[in-house]
């Protein structure tokens, strides 16, 4: 029996080590644990847009109410719940996802993906067509702060324009690598940590309040 209760000990370190690994590149710092990698690798896909709508999927800034309106407007309607909304709803979640700190107002005609109606006075969300390439993103080192996190990030593109693998890119459209079709993401994963210094990155500051991240600023 004690031996059992040591063999799941160290399977379940093992699936725990498994996990941080598969969600970074080189690895956290400043004793990070894994709730707060998911919990940032979570706010940071909501925040992750598309090339080919936003020009960048995360652009650069250094106050949230100086980034680009097209990325901030295609964010909050990525993280709307509903395909009909209010203003209200509107503004209630650009301060979800960015904060007491954003003080840009929602345009009141709409933006290109959400679209006002005269005739009902709702706002419509629309989506937007995607080439074959996802804009991906790898944790690669997270550092805490006075009031959040400093985080780096690894940016690659997975490309499914052919049948039987996928291609892996980095933003200046040069192949890297490929993978099976039926591969795992921990492989696409695996060439992006064995070839890391031929892809971009980013740094992002993390502010968290009461237990609520939000962007403050993001630098190359």
């Amino acid at each position: 029996m004690k031996k059992m209760f040591i063999i799941i000990i160290i399977l379940a370190t093992i699936l725990v080590g498994m996990i941080i690994y598969r969600k970074t590149a080189v690895g956290a710092k400043d004793n990070i644990n894994i709730q707060e990698i998911e919990k940032i690798e979570e706010y940071i896909t909501k925040i992750y847009m598309w090339q080919e709508v936003t020009n960048e999927a995360l652009p650069t800034f250094t106050n949230i109410n100086e980034a680009p309106e097209i990325w901030l407007w295609e964010v909050i309607n990525q993280n709307l719940e509903n395909y009909e909304i209010t203003y209200n709803e509107i503004e209630e979640t650009a301060k979800k996802i960015f904060g007491q700190e954003f003080t840009k107002p929602f345009p009141k005609e709409g933006s290109e993906t959400i679209k006002y109606n005269e005739e009902t006075e709702m706002y419509y969300t629309t989506g937007m067509g995607l080439d074959e390439d996802a804009d991906t993103f790898l944790l690669s080192d997270i550092k805490k702060t006075k009031d959040g996190y400093t985080v780096e990030i690894v940016e690659y593109l997975e490309n499914y324009s052919e049948e039987q693998s996928v291609i892996i890119k980095n933003l200046d459209n040069e192949e890297i690598g490929r993978v099976g079709i039926n591969d795992s993401e921990t492989k696409m994963q695996e060439i992006v940590k064995n070839n890391i210094d031929r892809f971009s990155k980013k740094k992002i500051y993390l502010n968290n309040k009461e237990e609520t991240l939000t962007v403050q600023k993001v630098e190359k």
